[in-house]
């Protein structure tokens, strides 16, 4: 059987590198003729992959509102509490590299399955944990699990869409539940936790899974790389342990201030990096060929959508706290006005879809990020009582700019990957999407919890017991729930001073990521200015032949 555009099953439906339609799309494609366009089987297959992926991103913040219930349950230390939080996160991003590999290897759709059937199990196990320590350790096997989905469900888009056009439309898709997941995660904890016990909020993941078994065989092509040798596992082990160490070095840093914990983390985590680097220019069958970074969109395509990737987070590391902290929302409430965040995404793809058609990828890049830098020019204005308008506006624009950088950078550095190579290429897209997130987080609030501290320093009223005012000085969650144990004009005083304080390190914080935008959309402007046709036309082919010529 295979498919309608031919992406990569053989005549039996098993496990091979192309069909005979995909071969024949690729031949197209050397004799320079027009691409084979999706069919219907390749989109309800994209609406199969994109219930994954928008899962994936939800377990990252669907713990956000079920923190005080599975607290009163399970009774973890605050450390404990801290591992159940992040370990998704830590393992997820640590095992992206390997995966992505793994599927060039041995077929991404079966390691997709795979990941399905670890993934709806690990959820099983998380919702009906009993202690802290059954939780933390189902949290790390969803993270391994979601490591194996991640890549490929990417990878497989550059199988199955082999039309620039509909290639980025696909991607936009994929973006758009990536990017809205984390912020649909909170509200549907939410509305679980209304009539269900805290377990609930993973039984999400199963019925997902069970649909992804069932139509995944179906409707989704497989395809691996022929030539792809033995994997090396201590190039596993490296890239994981390298990877681990830098994002749990940059979340310290953004949680506890910079401190030797966090530099050795951070320091040992590049030193095993560099060492894995070397590793692989050695290695007949690397884990990860360096030669994707030769080609000459990969590498500065990834680079800006970072940025746009750590803006991002930076500012969201302030939003979050300042709806619920400064103007005092519930959870919930401030879960509702994070919305029109998503709505932003979604606009700012199907926009991406629609100018594409007429304006190179690298203008919408760049124009899009001077969108942003005008939605952190917004945020830069925000105070205490400021409308609540003001921030709508702001969330709204930042990702709407953001959303089109997110999508063109992915396709223009996974689809400039020769197919064999896609899951490699989608892995470490995925990783410098993770090491953006931390990198934001430790970089930007760090700066403005900085400013933070260094607004409320001397400022504290009398009469603040010195405990008090230390964890006050620290965070202004420390602070809030420092005031609510003093005398009423004491404790307003201090909640005061702290909210005023805290909305200066927001204000700085977005005047750092505007900067920071406009610099890299002189980037998208220049650097990537030659790269990619109207219309979306990637001329992959055409560009090789250029370099190649005399």
């Amino acid at each position: 059987m295979t498919t309608e555009s031919g992406t990569g099953e053989d005549a039996n439906g098993a496990l091979g590198t192309t069909g005979p339609e995909a071969v024949t799309a690729q031949a197209a494609t050397a004799e320079g003729a027009a691409p084979p366009k999706a069919g219907r089987r390749e989109w309800i297959g994209l609406a199969v992959l994109a219930l994954p992926t928008l899962l994936l991103s939800m377990d990252l913040s669907v713990l956000y509102l079920a923190v005080p219930h599975l607290s009163a349950d399970l009774a973890p230390s605050g450390a404990q509490l801290l591992w159940i939080m992040d370990i998704y996160g830590f393992l997820m991003a640590g095992f992206l590299v390997m995966m992505g590999t793994l599927g060039d290897r041995i077929g991404r759709r079966r390691l997709l399955l795979a990941g399905a059937c670890a993934f709806g199990a690990a959820s099983a196990l998380a919702a009906f944990s009993t202690s802290p320590e059954m939780l933390i350790v189902t949290r790390a096997l969803l993270g391994i699990a979601g490591a194996t989905l991640a890549p490929s469900t990417l990878a497989l888009l550059r199988t199955m869409f082999h039309d620039p056009k509909q290639r980025t439309a696909a991607i936009g898709v994929w973006t758009v539940c990536f990017s809205a997941g984390s912020v649909l995660g909170p509200l549907a904890g939410g509305a679980l936790l209304a009539h269900f016990w805290w377990g609930s909020v993973f039984l999400l993941g199963i019925p997902v899974m069970l649909l992804l078994l069932v139509a995944g065989p179906m409707l989704l092509p497989e395809h691996r790389n022929p030539g792809a040798g033995r994997i090396d596992f201590v190039s596993a082990v490296m890239s994981v342990v390298a990877v681990l160490a830098v994002i749990y070095g940059m979340k310290d840093i953004a949680t506890h201030g910079l401190g030797a914990a966090s530099s050795l983390s951070i320091v040992g985590g590049l030193a095993v990096g560099a060492a894995f680097v070397v590793r692989q220019r050695r290695l007949d069958d690397p884990l990860l060929d360096l030669g994707l970074f030769s080609t000459p969109r990969f590498g500065p395509a990834l680079g800006i959508m970072g940025l746009a990737v750590l803006v991002m987070s930076g500012t969201l590391f302030f939003v979050a706290q300042y709806l619920q902290l400064v103007r005092g929302l519930s959870p919930l409430e401030a879960g509702l006005w994070m919305v029109p965040m998503a709505l932003g995404v979604v606009a700012g793809a199907i926009t991406t879809g629609n100018v594409i058609k007429k304006v190179r990828p690298p203008v919408i890049m760049g124009s899009g990020l001077l969108v942003s830098c005008g939605a952190f020019a917004l945020l830069s204005q925000m105070s205490v009582d400021s409308p609540i308008a003001l921030f709508v506006g702001g969330v709204f624009c930042m990702s709407f700019g953001v959303s089109p950088v997110m999508i063109l950078g992915l396709e223009l550095a996974v689809g400039s990957a020769p197919p064999e190579r896609a899951g490699a290429a989608s892995s470490v897209a995925e990783t410098i999407q993770e090491f953006a997130l931390g990198l934001g987080v430790a970089v930007i609030g760090s700066i403005g919890t900085a400013v933070y501290r260094s607004e409320l320093k001397g400022e504290l009223p009398a009469g603040v017991p010195a405990d008090a005012a230390r964890a006050a000085e620290d965070t202004l969650g420390g602070a809030v729930h420092s005031a609510a144990d003093l005398a009423d004009g004491t404790g307003d005083t201090l909640l005061s001073l702290a909210r005023s304080a805290f909305t200066e390190g927001l204000q700085t914080a977005a005047t750092l990521c505007a900067v920071l935008v406009v610099l890299g959309s002189l980037v998208a402007f220049t650097v990537l200015r030659g790269m990619g046709g109207p219309g979306g036309h990637h001329d992959q082919d055409g560009a090789e032949k250029a370099e190649a010529a005399p």
